[in-house]
């Protein structure tokens, strides 16, 4: 079931996303300050391009995760964690969009903190 789910994300929409992840890892790159942003949106695209059969766990950061998540969230967290709440919100007002729905809940937290975030999958049991 996660390898279809995963596939239909692709299809409509991961796909894209994902690509747009990595983009902006890149340009975040090319500074030295900005290296540790674009690892996060690196890991970010990583699971948009599968977030089914994965969770996210956040915390286990020390003082420079939370310095990172501070300066993340007020330059743009809080507008991807917004913008993910609002889509996973449309999905799930149909029975046949709340999988999907949830999976931008997921999205939401990683994006609103990803320093010290663990993306991990989730066992068959």
């Amino acid at each position: 079931m996660h390898l279809l789910g995963n596939i239909i994300w692709i299809v409509f929409g991961g796909l894209i996303s994902a690509i747009l992840w990595t983009v902006a890892g890149i340009l975040c790159c090319i500074t030295f300050i900005g290296i540790p942003f674009g690892i996060q949106c690196f890991k970010i695209a990583s699971f948009v391009l599968s977030p089914f059969g994965r969770d996210v766990e956040v915390g286990r950061f020390g003082f420079g995760g939370l310095v990172g998540n501070i300066i993340w969230i007020l330059l743009l967290g809080w507008e991807l964690c917004i913008t993910h709440l609002a889509v996973g919100l449309i999905f799930c007002i149909t029975i046949i969009g709340i999988p999907f729905g949830k999976q931008h809940f997921k999205l939401a937290k990683l994006s609103l903190i990803p320093f010290g975030a663990r993306i991990y999958t989730k066992s068959w049991l």
